[in-house]
């Protein structure tokens, strides 16, 4: 890695988790000099723009969350297994804690009328993190885990959605207990969609 590349990373590791937790618009070049030290021609000679720098950070995130997951996910075999880690790993919240929330919700609302390149880069981290439900669950069918029946990917967007939603909630509330709740009412579902 060049030292180009290096000062890239390094500005991107520092502001990402600021502008997960202040927001895009909340976040000011300022913050970013101050968690960096570096001047503000060093920011706008690695980055074109401050919207640069914010769709970098929301990859660099949705990047570590996913190492994180999988990494998690990486010990258990059968599909439930997994879907059960997946579930309890995004109930624990230790990513969302480090990194100042969900980056999903928090880019993905703020993105939405203003910032289309990152409203589409949300856009496709929520396909894809629907995708992995959805082929948990095909791979459950596949494996005579889950009943045949099953539409995967409806379940997948029910899920997804559901877990979305309730750390908005929980985000809003300052509580975890909805979460608790909807992991609770997701697992119950998968054990009625067992075989």
């Amino acid at each position: 890695m060049g030292k180009a590349e290096q000062t890239r990373k390094f500005i991107i590791e520092k502001a990402a988790p600021i502008i997960n937790r202040k927001g895009m618009a909340g976040t000011s070049i300022s913050d970013i000099m101050a968690a960096t030290q570096l001047a503000k021609g060093c920011l706008y000679g690695n980055f074109v723009n401050k919207d640069e720098i914010c769709l970098e950070s929301f990859n660099y995130l949705i990047k570590q969350y996913v190492n994180k997951r999988d990494e998690h996910l990486d010990k258990y075999t059968s599909a439930k297994e997994k879907l059960f880690a997946y579930l309890d790993h995004f109930k624990e919240g230790k990513f969302r804690e480090e990194h100042g929330g969900c980056p999903v919700l928090n880019f993905g609302t703020e993105s939405d009328d203003t910032k289309p390149e990152i409203r589409e880069r949300v856009h496709q981290v929520i396909q894809a993190s629907q995708k992995y439900l959805e082929n948990l669950l095909m791979k459950g069918i596949t494996t005579g885990e889950f009943q045949s029946e099953i539409n995967a990917r409806r379940m997948a967007l029910k899920f997804y959605a559901m877990l979305e939603g309730t750390v908005l909630i929980s985000q809003v509330s300052g509580d975890n207990k909805h979460l608790d709740e909807i992991i609770a009412l997701i697992k119950e579902e998968v054990e009625l969609l067992s075989i």
